[in-house]
């Protein structure tokens, strides 16, 4: 969906190297796949054509984060605490 992106930190050898490929329009999604020591990162329509493509090799590849897009207060995640009440020795609450 529009606004999911992944980052890709690379070593380059004398550093490292973040790249962001992110589903630019929507109705795109980000697709990870991962076969014989390659991390492919694509940005995929709704048909399933490959619009941005990057290639890591997964020996150089430091870290991989994937950022979901938040779809508005309806997908907010609710955290709510509570609070127990325990009971003392001496039965006063």
């Amino acid at each position: 969906m529009k606004g999911d992106r992944v980052e890709a930190v690379v070593d380059t050898g004398q550093g490292t190297q973040t790249f962001v490929i992110e589903a630019t329009r929507a109705g795109r999604r980000i697709e990870v796949a991962t076969s014989r020591g390659v991390v492919e990162v694509s940005e995929v329509t709704r048909g399933g054509t490959p619009v941005r493509t990057g290639r890591f090799m997964s020996s150089r590849l430091i870290a991989l984060v994937e950022h979901p897009a938040h779809e508005g207060r309806e997908s907010a995640v609710e955290v709510s605490t509570r609070r127990r009440i325990t009971t003392t020795g001496d039965g006063i609450n």
